[in-house]
């Protein structure tokens, strides 16, 4: 982040264990005492790879928690981890959301992040790199593209837009595939989507997205 150094964090929210999101935990933690908010399924599920000094905090899923003065709640999303959830953190009336690494909007995530100001939302894929991509078989294509694997651009949009009316008033599309998606397949998947004052903006792998101020 952003002016942000790893002592001033008050504490790691953890959506679920798969590794692109937990590998480097037990690495930060071991100079870095930070608590981790996890569920107990995902704790499990990491085992002894985070080792036996972590600081966790568990809750469950649908439940609300503090973190940082933050009051934090959880809701479920379809993907292939044992209980991975989404969060919406909220502080003196402004909420915001983040969901990624998940493969269809069901009611628990529109019902979760409807009335956020903010959204970091993943837009994984475009389906046509996806399909002409060379290096992965067609049994990972699958799976991604399945209803338990990750958001496509289009069904990304498609949430944005209904979210829009309730109030959002800015999005961080994430988690682009760096084979199967780029900016200007989000920007394309925007086209006609109406805005009405929304900022957009696409996060990148190479460096770190700027601050986005909620007025």
């Amino acid at each position: 982040m952003v002016g942000i150094g790893p002592d001033d964090l008050d504490g790691i929210l953890l959506s679920h264990e798969h590794s692109d999101h937990a590998r480097g935990l037990e690495v930060f933690l071991r100079k870095h005492r930070v608590p981790v908010y996890a569920t107990a399924l995902t704790r499990e599920a990491l085992g002894v790879r985070c080792g036996s000094g972590v600081e966790w905090r568990l809750f469950r899923r649908g439940e609300e928690f503090q973190a940082g003065g933050m009051a934090v709640n959880s809701f479920a999303v379809p993907h292939d981890a044992v209980d991975p959830v989404g969060f919406v953190c909220g502080e003196n009336g402004t909420r915001i959301g983040l969901a990624t690494d998940f493969g269809h909007v069901t009611t628990l995530v529109r019902d979760g992040l409807r009335g956020v100001r903010a959204l970091l939302v993943e837009s994984n894929y475009d389906q046509r790199l996806l399909e002409a991509d060379r290096r992965r078989p067609w049994s990972i294509k699958q799976r991604i593209s399945s209803r338990h694997g990750h958001l496509s651009n289009v069904q990304s949009v498609q949430l944005v837009a209904e979210l829009a009316g309730h109030g959002l008033e800015a999005v961080v599309f994430g988690h682009l595939s760096r084979d199967c998606n780029c900016p200007r397949a989000v920007a394309e998947a925007m086209t006609g989507c109406a805005r009405n004052g929304l900022a957009v903006h696409v996060a990148s792998q190479a460096e770190p997205t700027p601050w986005v101020e909620i007025v």
